[in-house]
């Protein structure tokens, strides 16, 4: 039988992130991470926007993205790899004064945390952005630094390289199981290689999170959104220095000469987590006619390429779920991201680790987004939700 110290069901950025911490803070520690696709054709690592913000709404979220944007500023020197971070910001727009107060509100908390995150007036942003319109707002909130995008696949290669370089074991697997003994998991089956046994096990699956939970008799509110992205070219719009604007009914951001624009489908709800067919009514009969209004440089717009990405959407409060399960506690769970994950995984790759190290969350304390507000149905909710 094979044997493990820690098995990682889930390859991708998340994965990658939880064996690169376990072996950098324990050497000699095996970890085997089991992932079935490889390529990552459909994994949400390789299908993301690539964004990171500090504009959250719970504090704790800010905290795990300004961990992140440190570790992504300095990967290079960490892993080799220049991610091609550029910090162009995040521009949320408001609506309402209501809209404009929770603007406030929560860049008031953003900077509590160490966010650079600057509330404008609607002549403020027209000031900075002249291409926009706002007569329409209240207010706009504006990330200086610490926001921007970044290559997603990069940070994916460096995690895995150097968790690789470290000791770590990647196979190429489908888990078929856990085999449970007093209430505990002994072992995760793999499809070709059998069992694993091992002391714990990492729930990294994403998207399929929901099925490994259930393995272990467990349930986890968890579920693949689709989300279809466009690129599209713009020709009496470029503005290379433009932010990535978040508006009422979709959000925009410059990709070269093009732009990367999606919406949150009216109708949003769990899909099949291999259906991967575009929506592609969405851009014609929900975005043009928003972004048109927003910036009439947007008048002459061919959409170009699109793709199918799915959010790993936690249903309760669409926050992390992360930590041991308290039914089975070598059962780590590091799920449900709801859009977010990519940006997390440094922090939360950390935190995992630590936790399944030394029995606790250390550097940042997680807690707030523990396995037992789901068990208790007790929502820490994010707002932010783009």
């Amino acid at each position: 039988m094979m044997q493990a110290d820690v098995v990682v069901i889930g390859g991708a950025v998340m994965g990658a992130s939880v064996a690169y911490w376990l072996t950098l803070m324990q050497p000699g520690l095996d970890v085997l991470v089991v992932e079935q696709d490889p390529t990552f054709a459909r994994a949400s690592t390789a299908l993301s926007v690539a964004s990171i913000r500090q504009q959250f709404t719970t504090a704790v979220n800010v905290q795990v993205s300004r961990f992140g944007i440190g570790f992504i500023r300095d990967f290079k020197a960490r892993m080799g790899l220049d991610l091609g971070l550029k910090e162009q910001g995040y521009l949320f727009l408001a609506h309402s004064a209501d809209g404009a107060t929770t603007l406030n509100d929560v860049a008031q908390m953003q900077r509590a945390h160490g966010a650079a995150t600057e509330v404008w007036t609607p002549a403020q942003i027209k000031a900075r952005f002249p291409w926009l319109e706002v007569d329409d707002l209240t207010a706009g909130s504006f990330g200086a630094t610490g926001e921007g995008w970044f290559d997603n696949m990069g940070l994916l290669s460096g995690f895995r390289a150097q968790a690789k370089a470290q000791g770590a074991r990647f196979v190429t697997e489908r888990v078929t199981g856990l085999r449970m003994a007093g209430g505990q998991v002994a072992g995760v089956v793999l499809e070709r290689a059998g069992d694993v046994a091992c002391r714990f096990a990492v729930n990294a699956a994403g998207t399929r999170a929901a099925q490994v939970c259930q393995m272990a008799g467990l349930s986890l509110a968890v579920e693949p959104r689709k989300r279809t992205v466009f690129v599209i070219d713009a020709p009496n719009a470029r503005h290379p220095d433009a932010p990535l604007l978040v508006d009422a009914g979709f959000y925009l951001r410059p990709e070269q000469n093009h732009w990367i624009t999606a919406t949150v489908p009216q109708d949003d709800g769990p899909c099949a987590a291999d259906d991967f067919e575009p929506d592609l009514h969405l851009f014609e009969e929900v975005i043009w006619e928003q972004l048109y209004a927003r910036a009439p440089g947007f008048d002459a717009v061919k959409v170009v390429r699109h793709w199918v990405g799915h959010y790993a959407y936690n249903t309760l409060d669409q926050n992390a779920i992360l930590g041991p399960h308290p039914d089975v506690p070598n059962l780590v769970l590091c799920n449900g991201f709801s859009g977010h994950g990519l940006q997390q995984a440094p922090a939360v790759g950390r935190g995992i680790a630590e936790h399944i190290l030394t029995g606790g969350w250390q550097t940042i304390d997680l807690s707030d987004l523990s396995v037992a507000r789901m068990v208790e149905g007790r929502a820490f909710r994010e707002l932010a939700v783009v």
